[in-house]
Parts: C-alpha cells; structure tokens; sequence
C-alpha cells in the first residue's frame, strides 16, 4: 500500500506520517493535519457488506494509518470496539420511514465523541511508541459538553499521558457536567471557565501555537497534544460510522448497493460531517449533506452565502454541544474545496482572526453545492422531540432533534425524498429537561437528576448503566478558572 502523508491546512511545508500527526496534534503554523490525498476505495463492493464493525474500521483505516503494521491497527481496533459498547453492532439503525437515526450514544459516556475517542488513545500511544517520544504527552481538550468527558474516560489512567480537560461552566447539561467533574483517574484533570466554548477553544489553540509555553513543557518533560476533533486522529475513525450504517441500510434492504442517500448531521465543530465527507470521498454514494445548526446558527448563513461571520451574539441553547460560532474543522472543508490551496486557507483564517469573517471564492462556493444548511430555535427542537415520540414511539436528543427538523425543512423546501441518515448524537438521557419537555411533561420542580429517572418512567428506556445514580458520585474536579488563565492552570495541574 502507498504511504499517506499528512500537511497543514495553511502550507505545503512538513508532511507528517499518520502517528507524527497525531502526536502533534496541530500543525506548527496553526493549520490542521489533512491526508495528502483521499484514499479511494470500492465501497460497493457487496462482500463489504457483511464485515463486522471491527472487521471494517481495519479495512477503512488501514488507508490512512500506513505507517501502522496491521498488528498495530488491530489491536487499536479491538481494544477500543468492545464491550464497552452496550450494542453489538457499536451503531445500530434506527428507522422512521425515509429518516433512519444512526445512533452513535451506546458508548460509556452516551455521545457520538466515544466513537472515535475509544480508539484515540490507542492511535496516541502506538504513535508515541513508533516515533520515540520520550516526554510524557499532555492532552489538552476544550469541550463543548461530550467530548471533554469521552475524552477523558478514553485516556484515564493510560502511562505517560496526563489529560487536561476545560469546560464552559454554564454551556453543559447537569448530567455532562457531573459526568466530568467526577471522572477517575490519577492522570486526570478537569477544570470550569468563566466563558463559552469559544473561549476554551480559542485558549486551547493559543497554548498549541505558543512556542514560548510548549519550550516551557518541554523542560518539565511534557509534549501537548489534541484530543479535540482538530487531530486527524479523531477524525479519520468517524468516516467507518458513515459507511458501517450504508451497509445496515443495504441489508435491511431499505437501499440497493449503490444507491445515494443523503446525510443529516447536527454540526457544531463540524468534525463530524467533515467525516462524512471524507467518506463520500473515498466512495460513498452521497447525494447531499444537509449540516443542522441551532440558533448559533453560523454555519446555516456560510453555506447560503459563501460568508463565515462571527459578528454575532452567542445564544446558549438546549442543543448546548452545537453552541459553537467557530467550527473549527471547517479549515479541513475550505482546503478541500479551494482544491488544497494552503495559501487561499492562510488567508481566509487570518481574516477570521483579524475581522471575525471571511468569504470565500466563487469557485469554492460552487464546489459545496452539494451542502444544504438549516436550523431549528428551541421551540422547534422540541417540537421535533414531540413529533418523533408521537408518530413513531421513538425518543431523541436535544441536537437529534435539530438535525431531524431541519431534514423536515429541507424535505418540504426540495422535496427531495432519498433515504437519509441522520446522525443521532447523544443519548436523551443526557437532555432530560428539554426532552420530557417534548413529551409535554412538566418538569419545573425537579433536578435534572430525578428528570432521569422520570425519562426512563415515562419513555419506558432503561437508564444506561454510565449514569445511573451519576447524582450519587464523589465530586473529584472542582476547580474554575478565567478563560485568561489556562496556560497557568495547567502547569499547576501537571505539579
């Protein structure tokens, strides 16, 4: 197989082996790592179809971890594919007529993150192995809600990692936030800022591009890295869901082999669509990707407009993992339609940073026509909850819910009538105010704790073993900073 490489978003300098760009997580200059080349596959290959999700992660990720032995990636496969999936299948199907719910939350922390997240850890230490790193590794992750949390159960406890996590300390759920602030683990660190997501992930990506502050690490005998979805690490995994549930829609013969669907993801990051994209690059036959943003709705004008506009308020919503006005992987999108121009990138970043927007050519705006962005207000999310519960029994998230109602928009705009996923993203466990709230449920006078336990009554759902009496759990992580302050928090947490 022909090695793959790895460059930066915003130049055509170092080229890096899949385990160097996941051990540095960001590229030197601020960029993201991307695949020098999308690997192509035959997807419809109908032998494909009956691979175990195991079995397929090794086929698609042995296109991009080519400087991995095939031992190697099966033990990163296996170790993190097993029983800590409550489903067999690790993402099974749910079907409602034309929208079919790929239900990424049977992980331990109940969100789509444990995808790729389970394997992250495993990809980081076979990578540190392989290329002699010697320092021990700092993860370091800004979290909108799921993925600090999913993080932080993949690496705890794992030799020469320390994992340092920042949360909004009022942009998360009770549930996410008790989930984090009780985690285990001796190498485990979790801190509140006084901000929004934006916040933390604009002092994470200060600190990777801090040269002064990586030197000072380095003496201490510390290297940074991402478990943010800006590492190729995190990504790569998310392309196999995509293709994996292609495969249950073959042969539950709701599609034949070869037939295009459409893909409704709720975006925040938009690492998760990009996946998807990536997918389709390699094979998969997608007709439309149709990105679902809350009120925070960014992403919703860029694909209207061609113009990516900061210059907004920043509303908290009950979808709080989408509450998010820099997305940062969309750098990896722009790369690809500008057709890998690193120059193009650099400049459209830098009037991000300079001017809070940017638009982009007519020709990379033609070259995403087959992006359709919507969103859905709070009221409209729960009245997709209400909907899907009504009609077909079925009980969503918060963020599954703007995805299905901007698929309702979209289908009564076009009427476009291709099967479609959607991607589910997180269990309703974890919204139960707004959830029961769709299930016209008064719920004012309860925590969101006892909302768990009334979900499960009233929704007839077990409550995943990973939150069950999550209320009862020691607090282990208690500290709160200023979003000024990181850089120095850290180094008081790493003693």
């Amino acid at each position: 197989m022909t090695s793959l490489h790895f460059k930066s978003t915003r130049s055509n300098g170092e080229q890096l082996s899949f385990a160097e760009a996941v051990v540095k997580g960001i590229a030197s200059d601020g960029g993201l790592f991307v695949p020098t080349s999308i690997p192509k596959m035959n997807l419809m290959d109908p032998s494909l179809l009956s691979l175990t999700y195991q079995e397929l992660a090794v086929k698609i990720l042995e296109q991009f971890t080519t400087d991995f032995t095939a031992e190697e990636l099966q033990n990163c496969v296996s170790s993190a594919y097993d029983s800590k999936f409550r489903e067999a299948c690790i993402a099974p199907v749910h079907s409602c007529d034309k929208a079919n719910f790929i239900e990424l939350y049977h992980g331990k922390t109940l969100a789509f993150k444990d995808m790729a997240l389970s394997i992250l850890p495993h990809f980081m230490t076979t990578s540190a192995k392989k290329i002699g790193t010697q320092e021990d590794i700092v993860i370091l992750a800004a979290t909108s809600g799921d993925t600090g949390k999913a993080a932080l159960e993949g690496f705890a406890n794992i030799d020469g990692i320390e994992i340092v996590v920042f949360y909004p300390t009022d942009g998360v759920s009770d549930v996410q936030k008790r989930q984090m602030i009780t985690q285990e683990g001796d190498n485990t660190h979790v801190f509140g800022i006084n901000g929004n997501f934006d916040d933390a992930q604009n002092g994470v990506k200060r600190i990777f591009t801090d040269a002064a502050y990586k030197e000072t690490l380095k003496e201490h005998g510390y290297i940074l890295s991402s478990a943010n979805s800006i590492n190729i690490g995190r990504l790569v995994p998310q392309i196999v869901y995509y293709i994996h549930a292609y495969y249950q829609l073959a042969t539950n013969k709701k599609i034949n082999l070869g037939d295009p669907i459409n893909v409704v993801v709720p975006t925040g990051n938009f690492g998760n669509i990009l996946a998807a994209y990536y997918a389709k690059e390699m094979g998969l036959p997608v007709k439309q990707f149709i990105c679902a943003s809350n009120t925070n709705n960014v992403l919703t004008d860029f694909f209207n407009t061609g113009v990516y506009d900061l210059n907004r308020p920043f509303v908290p919503t009950a979808s709080p993992s989408m509450d998010i006005l820099i997305s940062s992987n969309l750098e990896r999108f722009l790369h690809a339609i500008s057709d890998g121009n690193d120059e193009t990138i650099a400049s459209l970043m830098n009037d991000l940073k300079e001017k809070g927007s940017y638009e982009i050519t007519p020709e990379m705006k033609n070259n995403m026509k087959n992006f359709y962005g919507g969103y859905a207000d709070d009221v409209a999310t729960v009245k997709a909850i209400a909907f899907l519960y009504e009609k077909y029994g079925y009980t969503v998230d918060t963020h599954t819910a703007v995805a299905y109602q901007v698929y309702m928009d979209y289908v009564k705009k076009t009427k476009d009538e291709t099967e479609t996923l959607i991607a589910s993203t997180a269990s309703p466990f974890k919204f139960p105010r707004s959830v029961l709230k769709g299930l016209s449920i008064n719920t004012t006078e309860l925590n969101d704790f006892q909302l768990v336990n009334l979900l499960s009554e009233k929704a007839s759902l077990t409550i995943p073993e990973p939150i069950k009496n999550i209320e009862k759990r020691e607090i282990l992580h208690n500290g709160i900073c200023d979003k000024e302050l990181l850089s120095e928090v850290i180094l008081k947490a790493l003693k």
